[in-house]
């Protein structure tokens, strides 16, 4: 019982006092100062004693204040919180954003400004509140010419707490234009947008930096993102400051100038130390880089342009060259498996499961096309998202492969297995060379003689082409329409060739200009800064024409010609059946059986040829073993000393 009436009476007191509550909140409603009130103390200057002192009240700019936009408003709008007409301290700091965040053109600006360098504090002290760039009660609209953030207006607003900064302004390019009355002139809220800047250190702020030049500066911005520092910076990973220049690290910050101002970053006093900055090893000839070319400019970067239009006729001129002999062939072979489905099968079929099985590419051959492979696809996954920047897919995989200074480096090292695996095909070919050496020897007199060398070189069994390739070629046309047979292939057919061709050019095109763009500094000892404009060019098209190529006319030829679809996996095996031996490459096998060589190529233990191969990656595997374990001790013995 007596637990009852202790429940009754507490809830009794509460509802009382939420009776109560409600009235004393619906008075303080109704208690509202008029402006009226607030002027009796703030129309003009007076003090008053507190505690005993006189304290000067702040006078109130009526007139000011009536044609601000916060005419219509009263006192207490934005002084909350006061409970007496007269009282003793100041009253709590106005927040704008009771009034600003929830309506729909202010809630932006309130929330961004929260997440800026001036939203944040120090202390109890706000770094930069509202009133310090709009004023109080005075504000006007940012289109008035008495807005302190009116455009022309604003660096002198800035300048209240960036003095110094202001100084450098007023001298460079963009104040310049501002002091003239120039509306086009940068100021400050447009590299610092108004309500969110951000610390410049910021890696937000330096990835989207180009887009703010970019936003007056289109064509700069173009063309710069046609540069490795462009795209990286494009490319780079969110709250990571891309170790690229931005616009600012060549152009300066608040000071910039033009190059023909002696006091520019880029004059011809300056640039070097400028450039040394980031290329410390940068000389003079390296400053004639043009970092804005345009290739499409005739007129003022002539040697550029004809670059590109050599590089780009070369890229449309194979692609419609090749892409036409892919379609005839494609449209050949499928007008003979329609024609009778049931035999193309069977002819596949003996091809493919013949017991008769002959050697076609040795182990070594094997392994180097292994290397050719890997590098190729590295070279592509790393180096392909730069050339299409702005593609989705592109950020997606500089993301997965840790942003562009990962990618840089696995494109540097695919590029050394590169200048490997071609270095390691030329060994081949000198040893073969000697190995062979009697035989551009005529043996009846001992001497060598030049027709046996030029039968070496362009004979059947080499892949280096020859005119018989043309006269493979136009016969496979004939064949393509119907104008005859299908040519009988020799060991190497004439697309083969041109693929080994396609390499040599590639590796020596590719290389080359790879190496200067790896390099820049080395190279600009001996060649002029714009060689870097060239290489580029020409080390992006290229490897354009070279990733085209491979993925569609050379997996055609190979592997997705009916044929051979989905897949010809001779590069893996090194094995070709008799069936598919005489079917494909009957000039071969009648020369093999006219010189009683056929049995020299019939697959054998293959062991001898992959012993030096498994003992080269034995050895590397040893050695990173032992350079590890002497890391390992020597980091443990540091430890203890």
């Amino acid at each position: 019982m007596r637990k009852i009436l202790v429940t009754a009476l507490g809830c009794l007191t509460v509802s009382l006092a939420s009776v109560f509550g409600a009235e004393a909140t619906n008075t303080a409603k109704v208690e509202v100062f008029s402006n009226t009130d607030c002027l009796d103390c703030h129309s003009e200057k007076q003090s008053r004693k507190v505690d005993g002192k006189e304290v000067p009240l702040p006078a109130f700019a009526t007139n000011s204040f009536q044609a601000s936009v916060h005419g219509k408003m009263n006192c207490v709008d934005c002084h909350r919180g006061m409970k007496e007409l007269v009282h003793e301290s100041k009253l709590p700091r106005p927040q704008c954003t009771q009034c600003h965040a929830p309506q729909a053109n202010h809630e932006k600006a309130a929330a961004e400004y929260g997440d800026s360098i001036h939203g944040r504090t120090l202390g109890n002290l706000v770094l930069a509140a509202c009133s310090d760039c709009h004023g109080s009660h005075d504000i006007a609209t940012v289109k008035s010419t008495n807005s302190p953030v009116y455009k022309l207006n604003l660096a002198h607003t800035c300048a209240k707490c960036h003095v110094k900064v202001e100084q450098i302004y007023r001298q460079s390019v963009h104040g310049q234009l501002l002091a003239k009355g120039d509306k086009r002139a940068p100021v400050c809220i447009d590299c610092h947008p108004g309500h969110k800047i951000e610390p410049p250190r910021s890696a937000h702020f330096k990835q989207t930096s180009d887009q703010r030049c970019g936003a007056c500066h289109q064509d700069r911005l173009k063309h710069y993102r046609d540069t490795y520092h462009g795209k990286a910076l494009a490319l780079g990973k969110p709250n990571v400051v891309p170790e690229v220049a931005a616009c600012y690290d060549c152009h300066g910050h608040h000071n910039v100038l033009p190059p023909s101002n002696p006091a520019s970053a880029l004059s011809q006093k300056n640039i070097l130390q400028t450039c040394q900055q980031c290329h410390a090893d940068a000389n003079p000839n390296f400053t004639r880089y043009m970092a804005h070319a345009n290739p499409l400019d005739r007129k003022n970067y002539p040697i550029l342009n004809a670059t590109f239009v050599f590089m780009t006729s070369l890229l449309l001129g194979v692609f419609v060259f090749f892409g036409a002999h892919t379609l005839f062939w494609l449209v050949r072979s499928a007008l003979l498996f329609l024609r009778d489905p049931a035999a193309y099968r069977e002819a596949r079929k003996q091809a493919e499961h013949g017991q008769d099985v002959f050697v076609r590419f040795t182990p070594f051959q094997r392994f180097l096309h292994f290397l050719v492979i890997t590098s190729f696809l590295t070279l592509v996954i790393t180096g392909m998202p730069l050339k299409f920047y702005y593609a989705d897919w592109a950020k997606v995989i500089f993301r997965f492969l840790g942003g562009p200074e990962a990618a840089r480096v696995l494109h540097h090292f695919a590029a050394l297995i590169t200048f490997l695996y071609f270095g390691l095909h030329l060994l081949q070919l000198i040893g073969l060379v000697w190995r062979r050496r009697s035989v551009v020897v005529d043996p009846a007199t001992g001497r060598f003689q030049f027709k046996r060398l030029w039968a070496v070189l362009f004979g059947p069994d080499s892949m280096i082409p020859s005119w018989y390739d043309l006269r493979e070629f136009i016969a496979h046309y004939k064949w393509f329409f119907g104008r005859g047979p299908k040519p009988e292939f020799d060991r190497w057919t004439y697309w083969e060739r041109f693929d080994y061709f396609a390499v040599f050019w590639g590796v020596a095109i590719i290389g080359t200009s790879g190496m200067i763009l790896w390099f820049p500094q080395f190279f600009s000892r001996f060649l002029p800064g714009w060689i870097i404009n060239i290489a580029m060019i020409i080390h992006s098209d290229e490897a354009l024409l070279a990733a085209g190529f491979i993925f569609s006319i050379h997996f055609f030829n190979t592997h997705f010609r009916l044929e051979k679809f989905p897949m010809d996996t001779v590069i893996f095996s090194g094995r070709i059946s008799k069936g598919e031996l005489v079917h494909e490459r009957k000039r071969w096998y009648d020369r093999l059986v006219a010189a009683g060589r056929l049995e020299d190529f019939r697959v054998k233990d293959e062991w001898q040829s992959w012993k030096t191969i498994a003992r080269m990656f034995g050895f590397l595997a040893f050695g990173i073993g032992v350079v590890l374990l002497v890391l390992i001790i020597y980091a443990m013995v540091s430890s203890l000393l």
